[in-house]
């Protein structure tokens, strides 16, 4: 059975409820919006963050669910995101966020790297922060993935 009558949509569903899930479970959280919120937040700081080409092919890998809410907004001939530092893309999050004061911004992104870290190719993942600063690279850290956020 199908809940919109088109396969291809169901399945997106489903797996960005699962992701959602999976987030929700890194964090400890049982609230879906504020997990939707944290995913949509972080994708668009490290969207803006890559270079045109870079954020494309990304996308590519994402559920289509997620890759309409990561392009939502997008203006790829606009300027790039100017994060350096750790605490500017973090502080960048916070305010995509709506400087919720029950998300901590820095564990949200570590959380939603994780688990990119676990759904996208360990290749893509290499060339997304082969594109990052090394200071907001450290927020992805290979070691940071096998721990409980």
């Amino acid at each position: 059975m199908t809940t919109t009558g088109l396969r291809q949509f169901d399945e997106t569903i489903h797996l960005t409820n699962a992701w959602l899930k999976e987030l929700m479970d890194d964090l400890d959280w049982d609230d879906r919006r504020r997990a939707y919120r944290t995913l949509r937040a972080v994708l668009h700081a490290l969207r803006d963050r890559l270079p045109v080409d870079a954020a494309a092919h990304f996308a590519a890998q994402l559920p289509m669910l997620v890759r309409g809410f990561y392009f939502e907004g997008w203006r790829p001939a606009g300027p790039r995101g100017a994060e350096r530092t750790k605490e500017e893309f973090v502080e960048r999050v916070e305010r995509e966020l709506a400087n919720d004061s029950q998300i901590n911004p820095e564990v949200a992104a570590r959380a939603v790297f994780k688990l990119l870290s676990r759904h996208i190719s360990e290749g893509e993942i290499n060339d997304i922060r082969g594109n990052l600063p090394e200071d907001i690279r450290s927020l992805w850290r290979r070691e940071n993935w096998l721990d409980k956020i």
